[in-house]
């Protein structure tokens, strides 16, 4: 199925719909960016379709804060509300408001 359409924006906090993490996205991928080895390390019954968007995300899970990239199908919205404690977060965001947030637009010079 071809579905490039962004279901998802930068700034919304979503989580994965399998694993024990969270995160807002900061970028997405109109279809699949990542490496050939990084798709095939995927465990292939749960190997998502490369032609969907995919999500880079400033993401949390109990233990840790890292970077994630996550396909359009294995993404939820999350309505718990509460903030994403990535450190990168603040660079990135303004502070959140109705359970996402908004990007801090810099200029460069």
């Amino acid at each position: 199925m071809l579905q490039r359409e962004a279901k998802y924006r930068i700034g919304q906090v979503v989580k994965h719909r399998f694993y024990p993490f969270r995160g807002v996205i900061f970028d997405i991928d109109a279809t699949f960016s990542n490496t050939e080895e990084w798709w095939q390390s995927i465990p292939e019954h749960m190997r998502p379709a490369k032609d969907q968007p995919y999500y880079h995300l400033l993401a949390e899970n109990d233990e840790s804060t890292y970077i994630a990239y996550v396909s359009q199908q294995n993404l939820l919205p999350d309505e718990s509300g509460e903030p994403v404690h990535h450190p990168q977060v603040p660079e990135m965001f303004a502070e959140m408001d109705n359970g996402s947030y908004e990007p801090i637009h810099t200029q460069t010079h």
